[in-house]
């Protein structure tokens, strides 16, 4: 569990072209990496820009773990318009086709809408919506040779809880498809302590990143307030074997500091080996 992957999420750098930020991360010593769809960063919709992307990734031997899907107020899977839920899904299915051609193994995706949830019977009725995009677009994941991964949202949206979540996975119909927990998130809606081992029989991937409790912040690991030693024994206690990137934001000075991002896979692997090691001497 020491050796878990750790990469970078190039989510920080979503302003600036994909082709002129990879070679850094590889200079840095990372080598796996999790593509950002944001249209001045990489335009999932154009796949020769894609392509030559792929490529570049293959030249610097950087594997695309995993792609995140577009996500903005005018995407919503689970709209009660049935020409606003058609044209979503058609637009983070043309994200799943880029994903493949980027040879992703994993498609990332928030489940809900990026705005305050609905009440009542309407929000029943969205996450029933949901489930029937989620169930279309995880066998056209399956059909192009990625997977499906859901993201637990920030938790004042739909899916920002981990009952949120336990539903999904129940009212849809495949059961190839796998959650991605980002740690900011859960910290956030007071999950943090149960949250993996609730979800630990399709957890597949961790987006780590730290805050204070207030704010989405997206800190390195170790630089906020979650209790990451008590968060990476609950991983290796449920045998998580997927990969943790790293999803840091800017600093103040609107640079990436990438000796902090060093130090936080240092940090984490610390952490995962000296649980290791308990564990072998008990």
């Amino acid at each position: 569990m020491s050796d878990w992957p750790i990469g970078i999420s190039t989510g920080a750098f979503y302003q600036r072209p994909i082709l002129k930020c990879l070679e850094d991360i590889r200079d840095a010593g990372f080598t796996i990496v999790e593509i950002c769809s944001y249209p001045a960063h990489l335009n999932y919709r154009d796949l020769a820009e894609v392509t030559q992307a792929a490529q570049r990734l293959r030249e610097l031997q950087l594997e695309p773990y995993s792609f995140h899907a577009p996500f903005a107020d005018q995407i919503d899977i689970t709209s009660l318009d049935e020409s606003t839920r058609a044209a979503s899904v058609g637009a983070v299915e043309t994200a799943a086709i880029a994903a493949a051609e980027l040879g992703a193994r994993n498609f990332v995706i928030h489940p809900g809408p990026e705005r305050s949830p609905v009440r009542g019977e309407e929000r029943l009725l969205r996450m029933e919506r949901g489930a029937e995009s989620l169930n279309y677009l995880a066998e056209r994941c399956r059909q192009l040779g990625t997977a499906l991964v859901m993201e637990n949202m920030l938790p004042h949206l739909c899916f920002g809880l981990t009952k949120d979540m336990l539903w999904m996975l129940g009212a849809i119909d495949r059961v190839d498809v796998g959650l991605c927990l980002d740690t900011g998130h859960a910290f956030l809606s007071g999950d943090i302590t149960k949250v993996v081992h609730k979800l630990s029989g399709h957890l597949w991937m961790v987006h780590a990143n730290d805050n204070y409790g207030e704010r989405d912040d997206h800190f390195p690991p170790g630089q906020g307030r979650i209790d990451w030693k008590a968060l990476v024994g609950q991983l290796a206690h449920v045998h998580f074997d997927g990969a943790i990137i790293l999803e840091i934001g800017l600093t103040s000075a609107g640079t990436f500091d990438f000796g902090a991002a060093q130090q936080s896979r240092k940090y984490l692997h610390e952490l995962a080996g000296e649980h290791e090691l308990a564990e072998r001497f008990k």
